[in-house]
């Protein structure tokens, strides 16, 4: 393991003895999925003395050489902050494994630069990290609880929900492993294993929504860059319908992805290399500056491009024993960078409920989904938006204008007047009333604008009206 992971151990190896912790050993929880989510919620419940065991179908990622192309970088920001906290893991993962954005760097086609800040009163930033990163250093950290075991290659094939009985196939040695636990969590992710068996109960809703566009991941090493790509930045490449960012890493290298519409991208991946160095050539000039030629076309002619998916469902209980989270409950497209951040609140939320109830876990349970539901649901819908507004709207003169009419109201009143992006990314202000204060604040500016034009209309009127008495007199 790295370095990080390695303070991870020294740090917290004598933080989790039994006799700080509740008791509640006797109560045995099973959490379905050890992805980044499912690996937090797991601390969180080791925290709290539960007896907990952690399922994953997949091999130990710690193990495994690469993950490229699976998945985009991630965006860590106030609220998955908040709930790494709650373990004592805020600073140091800030530390050892991310890299900061303080704005988005916009490349014009015609090859000019501009920096859009985030937070040009306050200089808060995002934090770009490798989920592949994050996840190990989380599942190091589990190993350090005495009441926390994990069980990889151990996929789920079955689930009765009036007995609780869990069928997992243990891949490794090709028989068929029965459990019964108390409480079982799904964190597997958006193809949620958990949820499918819910599909099939009464009264469970659920819907799906793969988007038009997709995407496809390009590695800019640190050796390629030189430092041309300017640190400290989210770079994106706004071309009204498609899109390319770049997310820095600890080890200076870049982590790219190209948005586009998922019918377009056999025009480009099935194509021959000068079409492909044409393409890129021709939107995205400078970025070819920055890379090997033969290096992009190693990547493209050998990759595929990914789909995207939003889905939603309700309830994200089954009983008083079975609770989804994270990608499981509530996937969103990753415009907004707070899929990772939304499923780490989850985990606070559940915390706060669990003192709240004083860990009354049958009504903890059935009140997660009325909590949460509709917050899931507001980040979903602005999501989706915040696509249009990076791979088209960041390149308009109308958009730099509000920017900067937001960060000054913000300057003026900072407790009253705080962006769409700013509230979202780094307040822990409820999803839904994010959306609801930027509604508020279209209203008033669409209200000062149409006072100023009634005003300067009628002054031009008597403006007008001065002038012809004059001409006639």
């Amino acid at each position: 393991m790295n370095n990080g992971i390695a303070s991870c151990d020294n740090i917290f190896s004598h933080r989790f003895e039994p006799d700080k912790m509740f008791s509640h050993s006797r109560v045995k929880i099973a959490i379905i999925g050890a992805g980044p989510v499912g690996s937090l919620c797991a601390c969180f419940m080791a925290e709290n003395g539960y007896d907990v065991t952690v399922y994953e179908s997949r091999k130990d990622i710690r193990l495994e050489k690469s993950t490229s192309g699976r998945s985009i970088n991630l965006a860590l920001s106030e609220r998955g902050i908040n709930a790494l906290q709650f373990i004592g893991l805020d600073n140091i993962v800030i530390e050892e494994l991310t890299e900061p954005m303080y704005g988005r760097m916009i490349h014009s086609i015609d090859g000019q630069k501009y920096s859009i800040m985030y937070d040009v009163n306050k200089n808060k930033c995002l934090y770009s990290v490798s989920r592949k990163e994050l996840n190990a250093f989380l599942l190091t950290k589990l190993e350090n609880y005495s009441n926390v075991k994990l069980n990889f290659s151990h996929k789920l094939v079955n689930v009765d929900f009036n007995s609780k009985l869990l069928t997992f196939q243990k891949l490794l040695e090709n028989q068929l492993e029965t459990v019964k636990p108390d409480i079982i969590i799904g964190c597997d992710g958006a193809h949620s294993v958990i949820r499918k068996h819910m599909t099939r109960l009464p009264m469970f809703n659920y819907s799906q929504t793969y988007i038009d566009h997709g995407y496809f991941e390009i590695n800019l090493p640190s050796t390629e860059t030189k430092d041309t790509l300017t640190p400290g930045h989210l770079h994106i490449w706004p071309r009204n319908t498609f899109m390319l960012i770049a997310l820095p890493n600890k080890d200076k290298s870049w982590t790219c992805t190209l948005f586009m519409p998922m019918d377009k991208f056999p025009l480009i991946l099935e194509s021959e290399k000068e079409e492909i160095l044409r393409f890129f050539n021709e939107y995205f000039k400078d970025f070819m500056d920055l890379i090997q030629p033969e290096y992009l076309l190693n990547q493209v002619t050998n990759g595929e491009a990914r789909t995207l998916i939003s889905i939603k469902c309700n309830p994200y209980h089954v009983n008083d024993s079975f609770l989804l989270m994270g990608d499981a409950a509530h996937a969103i497209v990753p415009f907004y960078g707070q899929g990772m951040n939304a499923g780490f609140e989850d985990c606070t939320i559940l915390n706060q409920l669990l003192e709240e109830f004083d860990h009354d876990l049958k009504t903890v349970i059935k009140t997660f989904t009325s909590r949460r539901i509709q917050d899931a649901e507001a980040i979903s819908d602005l999501a989706l938006y915040n696509y249009i507004e990076m791979r088209d709207l960041v390149a308009r003169k109308s958009f730099l204008w509000r920017k900067k009419l937001d960060n000054i109201l913000n300057k003026w009143f900072p407790q009253t007047w705080i962006s769409l992006h700013s509230a979202v990314s780094f307040t822990t202000i409820s999803y839904k009333q994010c959306k609801l204060d930027n509604q508020w604040q279209d209203q008033v500016l669409f209200r000062i604008f149409i006072l100023f034009a009634t005003f300067f209309s009628i002054a031009l009127y008597f403006i007008f009206a001065a002038i012809m008495s004059k001409t006639l007199q």
